[in-house]
């Protein structure tokens, strides 16, 4: 197995740690893996291929030390094609939250989620992903 250097701020190394001993893993190096495989296996489930999808997409950052909303406001345009809506609200005392919801492909879906989680300076993103097609009452025909 090959060995890997990775920098982290000190606060998530503790975290990371602080998860391996309350869940019973054998170390740091078993959450990364574990992580690494739930992440990089996300955007593969078959059922969803070949499906019109929607999504939505929140975004959580500190807008007084970030320029992540500027970010946001780039990819939104570069996506226009997929991003269906957006919104945009303050959380807190200086916490924004973007929201968008697309609609689109898997691997266009993919590709959005992908450039928001190497946007540098996100505190969280979550997501969801359904297909349209299961709704309504033509989805029981099939």
């Amino acid at each position: 197995m090959s060995v890997v250097s990775v920098s982290m701020p000190e606060e998530l190394l503790n975290r990371i740690d602080q998860f391996a001993d309350d869940h019973g893993y054998t170390g740091r190096s078993e959450v990364l893996r574990e992580a690494s495989r739930n992440l990089l296996g996300e955007f593969e489930d078959k059922k969803l291929e070949d499906r019109d999808l929607m999504s939505v997409v929140t975004v959580v950052f500190d807008y007084e030390t970030t320029s992540v909303e500027e970010k946001m406001m780039h990819l939104r345009h570069e996506h226009e094609d997929i991003v269906a809506s957006n919104f945009h609200s303050h959380v807190g005392g200086h916490h924004c939250m973007e929201l968008f919801v697309l609609e689109g492909s898997l691997e266009q879906i993919s590709t959005f989620v992908g450039k928001i989680r190497a946007t540098k300076d996100t505190l969280t993103i979550d997501y969801s992903v359904l297909p349209v097609d299961d709704f309504g009452p033509l989805a029981d025909m099939n």
